[in-house]
């Protein structure tokens, strides 16, 4: 779901289908007014110091090391220009703050290296659009109801707004709203059926005529390579920013192998 600028924020109209249903997953939503709160709510569940949440699934482990492009992949200039949008990827609280419950490491570091993007990209004309998980509370996404994540980005909660020092966009899409696994910015997964449906995300792109896209943020392994996939698969011309992503590494290299199946789908690595 697509949402001009900053400020206005979704509300679920209604809940995840009935698990098993053999149809594609739709979500209805609308937007709402109001502010999401400051700090984080008593239902923001946060996993403990080892490397296992409340629920008992495995933290990722976290590493200091950058992922690096091979030497096979030269990087290339990232360049802006009206036909181009940058596609800031989940830079938010959960995420890219220290106290957020799937903290990725160096991730300030990645909101400096975002904004300087920003920067540029809007300086050129480009379209800048900031993707945000935006999960509800029970979803099959989380360990706690049988997915693979510690609870994170909860709508309407501290850990799922834009990281403060994140320099706004001119759209917002948001994904995982009714429970989906939301890993793309362009699609979202049905967590049972395996359905896919759009994020609108495609469509606001072509609707401006737009032929290439631009990916930096949050994480490298999952929702950057995932967003910089389908941007391949739907015909754009795809840069990776490496010095504006940083990996969560649930193993140490995944990274690495990320950036290198990045590469060989054809993604320029900038």
């Amino acid at each position: 779901m697509v949402l001009p600028g900053a400020g206005a924020l979704p509300t679920a109209d209604s809940a995840l289908r009935r698990m098993g249903e053999n149809r594609t997953f739709v979500v209805s939503v609308s937007c709402g007014a109001g502010v999401a709160p400051t700090r984080p709510p008593a239902y923001d569940v946060r996993a403990p110091v080892s490397h296992r949440d409340s629920a008992g699934a495995a933290r990722p482990r976290r590493h200091d090391r950058r992922c690096r492009a091979r030497s096979s992949f030269p990087s290339v200039p990232t360049t802006y220009d009206p036909h181009t949008a940058l596609v800031v990827v989940d830079v938010q609280n959960d995420f890219a703050d220290p106290e957020g419950s799937l903290y990725v490491p160096e991730a300030g570091a990645v909101v400096d290296a975002v904004n300087t993007e920003v920067e540029a990209a809007h300086r050129a004309g480009a379209l800048v659009v900031t993707t945000q998980d935006w999960h509800p509370a029970v979803t099959p996404h989380f360990a706690k109801d049988g997915g693979t994540w510690p609870v994170h980005c909860v709508a309407g909660t501290w850990g799922a707004e834009l990281h403060p020092d994140l320099a706004p966009g001119d759209r917002q899409v948001f994904k995982g709203v009714g429970g989906e696994d939301g890993y793309s910015g362009f699609s979202m997964v049905h967590p049972v059926t395996g359905d896919t449906a759009s994020t609108g995300l495609d469509d606001l792109l072509r609707q401006r005529g737009l032929e290439r896209v631009v990916v930096a943020g949050l994480a490298t392994d999952y929702c950057v390579k995932e967003t910089a996939l389908d941007a391949v698969r739907l015909g754009y011309d795809t840069t990776v920013v490496l010095a504006a992503v940083r990996p969560v590494e649930l193993e140490p290299g995944d990274g690495q192998r990320a950036v290198d199946v990045m590469a060989d789908a054809g993604v320029a690595l900038g």
